[in-house]
């Protein structure tokens, strides 16, 4: 009677040791995912707490004075947001173009495979490796024949600043666009397509009414790592055209668009490098308020693109 009166379907011996060994798992994973979380977290704490003297929003919207000893962070602030805008106009275009030839044009040849390797070996390359190559290409080759295409001369010239650290930033995540749009290209069910063709629709309309707009998403993740590395990268743009001090207006439409492309300019990057490392008796609140300033940027980017790019993936029907 006592048998004949225990559930059938109640989990055995083996069921119930397989459910404590996957909690067991579950937990050590957890573990280690916390071992890189509260670093993270204590280094963030840390950064804005020895800040915190100095965060304010006039310290966002006044200009440094005395070497960054004083003042605040606008100047560099929005020589960072005229770089990150002038590499995305460059970089997405050219990279979406060229991830949509590779994954919908091209054939699995030879030369498509070329471009890959290529791709893959640009990813690696580092920085300062692209700062060099900025250097050359678009600094000590482009401009002279910019300038004498123009007729330019003395005070007119073109100097290395805003464009051609924006172009060497590019070139710098160039495999980042391409890699993560053809990713997402891919993701795309391939009867999605055959079903546009079936219709009568050509290649280019399927593309363009059904590939790219379900590929957002993912599109999005290239654009939110590239738009924290041009934010935060400082050895492309050290040869390229930045400069740790320019004056530029305190008040008036010069305050807003002080930075024409071909005019050095300040980056919040550069900023924190030479402050920290070059200026004697820097007071160590505008270090950490210099950095605070810069993760936070990154952060409240990413954040905003990431709400986008989940926006998107909840629009999905398949």
């Amino acid at each position: 009677m006592e048998t004949a009166s225990k559930n059938p379907f109640a989990p055995g011996e083996f069921e119930r040791k397989k459910d404590q060994a996957l909690a067991h798992r579950k937990w050590v994973m957890f573990g280690f995912c916390m071992l890189l979380v509260l670093p993270l977290i204590a280094i963030l704490v840390d950064i804005f707490w020895k800040a915190a003297p100095v965060l304010s929003f006039d310290y966002l919207t006044e200009n440094p004075t005395n070497k960054g000893k004083e003042g605040g962070l606008w100047a560099p602030l929005i020589g960072t947001f005229y770089l990150v805008i002038g590499s995305l106009l460059v970089v997405t275009p050219v990279g979406i173009l060229a991830a949509i030839y590779m994954n919908e044009y091209a054939k699995d040849g030879w030369l498509n495979r070329t471009i890959g390797i290529a791709v893959t070996s640009l990813a690696g390359v580092p920085s300062i490796v692209h700062g060099l190559f900025g250097l050359g290409a678009f600094v000590l080759a482009m401009l002279p024949g910019f300038n004498a295409m123009l007729g330019l001369e003395g005070d007119e010239k073109w100097e290395a600043g805003l464009l051609t650290a924006s172009l060497t930033v590019a070139v710098m995540n160039l495999p980042v666009i391409i890699t993560s749009t053809r990713e997402a290209l891919g993701a795309v069910p391939q009867s999605f397509r055959e079903a546009c063709w079936n219709l009568g629709a050509t290649r280019f309309q399927t593309i363009r009414t059904i590939v790219l707009p379900n590929s957002l998403s993912g599109m999005l993740t290239g654009i939110i790592l590239v738009v924290s590395r041009a934010a935060g990268e400082t050895a492309p743009i050290l040869f390229t055209g930045a400069t740790f001090f320019k004056f530029i207006a305190d008040e008036g439409v010069e305050k807003w668009f002080p930075y024409g492309p071909g005019e050095p300019f300040m980056a919040m990057s550069m900023h924190l490098n030479i402050i920290s490392n070059q200026i004697s008796q820097m007071p160590e609140n505008m270090k950490f308020g210099c950095a605070a300033v810069l993760i936070a940027l990154i952060l409240i980017i990413n954040s905003f693109s990431i709400a986008l790019r989940v926006w998107l993936r909840g629009r999905k029907r398949w």
